[in-house]
């Protein structure tokens, strides 16, 4: 091998892995963790779905990193969660913060997840996950039209209301419609 195709090699290689462990803890972690999928660990667990899912979209656990859990899932905050009495038995609140923080974006292999751990390592815990940096960043070219002023869809917190499979821990593109645009496409 030449020293000038030796050179881009390795520039190609170091170059692949800053973009990979940008996304990415760093390029062994994508290239060999047997686990990492793509999207995010769907809600399996039976109390959460329920609590939860009664009053909202019951948010995957994956969304968003460990430190916004353990401020959201406390009794002080679910007492006046986003303006709403969300109180729960002690026993109920317990699997449901232990659930959660076991499943905790900074705790998952998915790769969907580790985006959101890496865009929240620094700073403040987002309470919302329309907060979080990365969640901004994929939804940046809606419009206030299509979301806010959407009545079928009113706010980006809706996930399901566009994401098709949101439910299953599937946020891909190709699963997305959004209602009253049905020609959209970014």
């Amino acid at each position: 091998m030449n020293r000038t195709t030796y050179t881009l090699a390795l520039f190609a290689v170091l170059t692949l892995s800053n973009t990979v462990a940008w996304a990415e803890e760093s390029l062994v972690t994508a290239v060999v963790t047997p686990f990492r999928q793509k999207e995010i660990v769907a809600v399996d667990n039976k109390t959460y779905q329920d609590e939860c899912g009664s009053c909202h979209f019951a948010y995957q656990p994956g969304l968003l990193p460990t430190k916004s859990w353990e401020k959201l899932l406390n009794e002080k905050a679910l007492a006046e969660h986003f303006g709403e009495n969300a109180e729960l038995d002690a026993d109920t609140l317990k699997i449901i913060r232990d659930y959660a923080l076991a499943n905790a974006a900074d705790k998952s292999y998915h790769k969907r997840s580790r985006k959101i751990a890496i865009a929240t390592e620094k700073g403040e815990a987002p309470l919302r996950i329309t907060e979080v940096r990365y969640i901004k960043r994929k939804h940046h070219e809606l419009s206030d039209k299509m979301v806010k002023g959407n009545k079928d869809v009113k706010s980006l917190s809706y996930c399901d209301a566009c994401h098709t499979q949101a439910a299953k821990g599937v946020f891909d593109e190709d699963t997305v419609k959004i209602p009253n645009y049905p020609n959209w496409e970014d």
